[in-house]
């Protein structure tokens, strides 16, 4: 009987390693720990507004809604810690905060040590997510184009220097105001998001873009048009 609950238990934690839903540290299992940005929700926020209140970065409500003093807070612990301070907690920043994590998964081993607080594979995916949003309907070039604006961003000066803080900027993407960007990929949008990383740039150097056939601001006919593709103008 013994013997059939270890066998059995050994299944249900393969199965979750796999699945991706179990994270381990120092041999125990833990929930897995999500990024966290502007508008995020629920008890990891509660989590980070303690241990930052605990520390004296966070004067604010620890109420669970990650807003303007939680992210200015954030920003000042990454500051003072090394980290890109984009305001996104990642892998990075979870691990300073003292919960490093290493996700077990069918696509690999993701550490909290990775480049920019997220893995190769993670910006990927996650840039692919928000091509996915904004371009579902567009053409190759035209999704990679929208991934292009997201890497010269990071590269710019003017934005955050990482993936991940350029698409978490509040309110910088539609999509992901909307929660579009939560949809399924498309293989097309994941060969885009790989093409963009690696360097390919339709928009010529593009840091904005928009649908002219929508209601926008005026100020963004200020920006210098470099092309259009699709239903898109890019411009910087």
């Amino acid at each position: 009987m013994y013997l059939r609950r270890v066998i059995k238990a050994s299944l249900i934690i393969g199965a979750l390693l796999v699945s991706g839903m179990v994270i381990w540290r120092g041999g125990e299992a833990l929930g897995q720990s999500t990024v966290l940005y502007w508008g995020s929700s629920g008890p990891q926020v509660t989590k980070v507004q303690a241990l930052l209140n605990r520390w004296g970065y966070y004067t604010g409500p620890i109420d669970g809604y990650y807003s303007g003093k939680t992210f200015a807070a954030v920003q000042d612990f990454q500051r003072k810690n090394g980290l890109n301070p984009d305001g996104v907690v990642g892998d990075r920043t979870w691990a300073a905060l003292g919960h490093p994590v290493v996700r077990q998964s069918a696509y690999g081993t993701y550490s909290s040590g990775a480049a920019r607080g997220v893995s190769d594979n993670n910006s990927v995916s996650l840039l692919a997510r928000v091509i996915e949003g904004e371009a579902a309907d567009e053409s190759y070039t035209g999704k990679v184009a929208v991934g292009a604006v997201i890497i010269n961003r990071t590269q710019s000066g003017a934005f955050p220097s990482s993936i991940a803080g350029v698409i978490y900027q509040p309110h910088a993407f539609e999509s992901v105001t909307n929660g579009q960007y939560t949809r399924p990929v498309s293989d097309e949008s994941i060969r885009a998001a790989q093409a963009a990383i690696s360097g390919f740039d339709p928009s010529n150097g593009a840091t904005f873009f928009w649908n002219p056939y929508k209601p926008v601001n005026a100020w963004i006919w200020s920006r210098q048009v470099l092309t259009q593709i699709g239903q898109h103008i890019f411009a910087r």
